[in-house]
């Protein structure tokens, strides 16, 4: 009976969200924003294999599936967008003014799992970092970010 419900109930919200009109041209405007291999992200992979740092990419095994993984370290870095995930006190980060009802609760969902998967991970032994996508244009955050990393290697 439960899995009737469930099913009922995943139909429901299947048909409700094909109702909603979609603007092609909106559709294939989003459908360019990537989630991997970004501008931010390479500057950040450029920075670190620069400075002799190794790592893996895009570990599923990991919650929030950071975007690069120091398993020896045992850190966890993701580089945020400041938009997707509201970087708090940047020009960046504003909220739309269209489609308010949209967006606000689709940025604050992306907020609120980004904390979740950063416990996660912390109650897993690991340690979690954050750049966001404004300071990787700043070669001394880049470089400060390089020796956060290996500061954590002579710590354990």
């Amino acid at each position: 009976m439960t899995s009737q419900i469930r099913t009922h109930q995943a139909v429901s919200r299947r048909q409700s969200e094909v109702a909603v009109a979609v603007d092609p041209a909106r559709s294939a405007q989003m459908a360019l924003i990537r989630g991997r291999d970004t501008k931010p992200e390479l500057r950040v992979r450029r920075a670190l294999h620069a400075a002799g740092l190794r790592y893996v990419l895009h570990d599923r095994r990991l919650p929030g599936v950071p975007d690069l993984v120091f398993p020896s370290r045992r850190i966890a870095l993701f580089v945020h967008g400041c938009f997707w995930h509201q970087h708090p006190s940047c020009k960046a980060a504003r909220m739309p003014k269209s489609r308010l009802d949209f967006w606000k609760p689709k940025l604050d969902g992306n907020v609120a799992r980004d904390k979740r998967q950063r416990a996660k991970l912390r109650r897993m032994g690991w340690s979690v970092m954050v750049i966001w996508e404004c300071e990787t244009r700043d070669q001394m955050v880049l470089a400060n970010l390089v020796q956060r990393i290996r500061e954590v290697d002579a710590v354990r």
